[in-house]
């Protein structure tokens, strides 16, 4: 019984020790963490939206889809006036897993641009959807009148070769964004920071 409550007790001292120091790994790095997030969203920011002089960051607005799942626009503003909004939006359709984009849409209503911000498709295949190649023929397009699909399905793009299932899923997050924002653009435009 003594060697039972020796070992209990030195199994709980072993537990105990791994909790502090655990806890102590998270309080040491859970803000560089947040800051080097911080840092990956404004590059994203940057890279689709249009010049702005304001924190698109933190100038957001929240609108909830039809099953309530919040979407954040993320507004541009220059000398205060409204200069376009960036969304986030996932797709579950990847070959891989989830596809993270992050979309911008100018004041007049056509794409700035496209990140891709994570996804797990095949390297040389799907993964080619964060190449210039692809995402670059998003940019100018006017978000009304354009078909977001691929050629394959009378769309307007063309998809990465041998990766339509990865092309589709960019296309289809892409599409309920702007569905959203056609929807609350008034709201997103008139939105106060």
């Amino acid at each position: 019984m003594k060697e039972l409550a020796r070992l209990v007790g030195i199994l709980t001292l072993c537990c105990l020790i791994a909790g502090l120091l655990l806890s102590w790994v998270n309080s040491v790095t859970s803000a560089p963490i947040a800051e080097a997030a911080r840092a990956e969203q404004l590059a994203a920011l940057k890279a689709v939206l249009p010049e702005y002089d304001n924190q698109p960051d933190i100038d957001i607005v929240s609108i909830p889809d039809e099953s309530g799942t919040p979407w954040i626009f993320h507004i541009a503003r220059k000398s205060g006036a409204y200069a376009g909004c960036a969304f986030k939006a996932v797709s579950s359709q990847g070959y891989a897993g989830d596809i993270a984009i992050m979309v911008g849409i100018t004041a007049d209503g056509t794409v700035q641009g496209v990140e891709v911000l994570a996804q797990k498709e095949t390297p040389g295949l799907g993964a080619r959807i964060t190449e210039p190649a692809f995402r670059s023929q998003f940019a100018g397009k006017p978000i009304e009148g354009t078909i977001w699909k691929v050629r394959k399905e009378q769309g307007n793009f063309d998809q990465v070769t041998a990766a339509t299932i990865s092309s589709r899923a960019v296309l289809e997050a892409m599409d309920r964004g702007f569905n959203i924002y056609r929807l609350k653009e008034s709201t997103i435009r008139e939105s106060k920071p």
